[in-house]
């Protein structure tokens, strides 16, 4: 027979047994039915007498998300992450996703530059969080600090992306993150349509591009970037880190600087890594390696106003200046334009 479950008493209330499964699976449901505010006191309560059940507070957190409660949000979320409770993945993005939320953009770049530091990151996730990481570094170096965008109260998450109705950048980026929980193919229409907008930011078209890849879509499309088009396969593209003339450039450079001046080699790395995340998959005339190698080189020096010599480094690299100042002039204008302006 049996033994049948006995109540629980708190601060001399006695609970029914079972009653935090009806609490979680009540508040679940709320939850579900967009009832936020509702969804938030039933699994409060249900956290009272199950503190570390992970269905519970990954429903809270997403109720206090979806209610607009994102520092709620944020630190429930930290905590579950500093406790291990969850999926661990599944929360890094949700903790990401409300940080954009709060525009906290220095701390998600703390959170998944550590990520890479201790090599955490799945292959297959790696160009998703390296798409966020990029985002938020310039965010964070432009100072950018605005108001939380206001969580709509019904149709969160609607059937439609509509990327080109919303004007702010930040707005775009969230729809575009969140697709990484999601299957994209009831989207891919809108998506396909956004690619080929000559108006549709590099930055965001990249998003687009590396989440196709990473969800394997592999029909034929096309994208526009840069008043050039090409037909490309999605599941054919190389991974944004394993381009091959980023990392022949990257080893032009570090065979003549890491040793000598290191700060000055890994400013170029994170500039030589910037245009090629904004230009991919494209690549541009010329084609020799030693060219662009010498035009980040010679850039980085006039940024940090250290003298340089385009005659010099002609010479270093054994290219002509020609084919040097061609490559400069194409990262300056992919510099002009590579992040979002806000």
């Amino acid at each position: 027979m049996k033994k049948r479950e006995r109540a629980k008493r708190k601060d001399n209330i006695i609970f029914l047994p079972g009653l935090e499964k009806r609490l979680t699976d009540k508040g679940l449901e709320s939850l579900q039915n967009k009832r936020y505010q509702e969804a938030i006191t039933l699994l409060e309560e249900a956290r009272e007498h199950d503190p570390e059940n992970s269905d519970i507070l990954i429903g809270l957190v997403l109720a206090y998300f979806e209610a607009g409660a994102y520092q709620k949000a944020k630190v429930l979320a930290n905590d579950m992450l500093l406790k291990g409770i969850g999926d661990y993945f599944h929360l890094v993005d949700l903790y990401l996703t409300i940080l954009i939320q709060l525009h906290e953009y220095q701390e998600i770049v703390s959170t998944i530059e550590a990520l890479f530091d201790e090599k955490e990151i799945p292959p297959d996730r790696h160009d998703h969080f390296l798409t966020i990481l990029q985002f938020s570094r310039r965010m964070a170096d432009n100072g950018i600090e605005e108001e939380p965008i206001e969580a709509p109260q019904e149709n969160k998450h609607p059937k439609e992306l509509n990327l080109t109705s919303l004007k702010n950048i930040n707005e775009q980026m969230l729809v575009i993150s969140s697709l990484a929980e999601k299957n994209i193919r009831p989207y891919i229409e809108e998506i396909k349509e956004y690619l080929t907008l000559e108006t549709g930011h590099p930055f965001l078209k990249t998003m687009l591009l590396t989440l196709l890849k990473e969800q394997e879509y592999d029909k034929e499309i096309i994208v526009e970037k840069f008043r050039e088009e090409q037909n490309i396969v999605p599941t054919e593209l190389p991974d944004i880190q394993s381009q091959s003339r980023m990392i022949e450039i990257e080893n032009l450079l570090e065979k003549r600087l890491e040793n000598n001046d290191p700060v000055l080699f890994e400013n170029l790395k994170g500039m030589v890594e910037r245009i090629f995340f904004i230009s991919y998959p494209f690549e541009f005339k010329p084609e020799e390696s030693s060219a662009w190698a010498a035009a980040f080189h010679l850039l980085v020096l006039d940024y940090f106003g250290a003298h340089s010599d385009l005659s010099a480094l002609s010479i270093e690299y054994e290219i002509s200046p020609e084919r040097i100042e061609q490559a400069l002039s194409k990262i300056r204008e992919l510099e002009e334009i590579s992040y979002p302006n806000i």
